[in-house]
């Protein structure tokens, strides 16, 4: 359950809906349990989705949006992203585990920025310093980062050059505590969006119910 003493304002997963047969081990109710206890920064608005199938016994998956305000249709959006947690009793060889992370990130970012010859490297850092940052046990991590430049012309020639940026990664966790995974997926959201990070010491709180 969230916690119930805190700024209506922040967004907090209530629901995660695994995809998979009736029957659910307690091993991946537990994952789900531990994803639903996480809050997030105001920013983040946190969507489930139907997980994908066939790729694993058990799934499920959340959206999410980094925006200049709450849902809003006038708000900017900064980020956006997708979080797949992706479960197999028996374990996968490939996975090196039972549990699988499979995660994306996509931001737009100025023409300057997007051509650093570096940003690549940039970005992978994110991804690693959010695993790291927020104490997560991990192994088999990879993933790529790619970039695309767009230049307007004609009726859109006004338009500025803009750079897209995604960031695909997996991993393996070590247990059922997905919780600090899901953290570390949002701040990696919040860097590639541009937020400065929160003071230390100052905490994104749930919303009152």
């Amino acid at each position: 359950m969230p916690d119930t003493r805190t700024d209506p304002a922040t967004r907090t997963l209530h629901s995660v809906t695994p995809a998979g047969p009736e029957d659910v081990p307690a091993e991946f109710v537990n994952a789900l349990r531990s994803l639903r206890r996480v809050t997030v920064r105001p920013e983040v608005v946190l969507d489930e989705v139907p997980g994908p199938a066939r790729i694993a016994p058990f799934s499920a998956a959340l959206t999410a949006e980094v925006r200049t305000a709450r849902r809003s249709v006038s708000a900017a959006e900064l980020a956006s992203g997708r979080f797949v947690v992706l479960y197999d009793p028996a374990g996968q060889e490939a996975w090196d585990g039972r549990f699988r992370l499979v995660t994306l990130v996509r931001a737009t970012l100025e023409a300057e920025v997007g051509a650093d010859p570096m940003l690549a490297e940039v970005a992978w850092t994110w991804f690693t310093d959010a695993l790291e940052g927020s104490g997560v046990d991990t192994h088999a991590a990879g993933g790529t980062v790619t970039r695309v430049l767009s230049q307007s012309f004609g009726a859109l020639e006004r338009r500025s050059e803009q750079t897209e940026l995604e960031i695909r990664a997996s991993w393996t966790a070590a247990d059922e505590d997905l919780g600090r995974h899901l953290q570390a997926w949002g701040t990696l959201l919040c860097t590639a969006a541009g937020l400065e990070p929160l003071p230390d010491g100052v905490i994104a709180f749930g919303p009152r119910r």
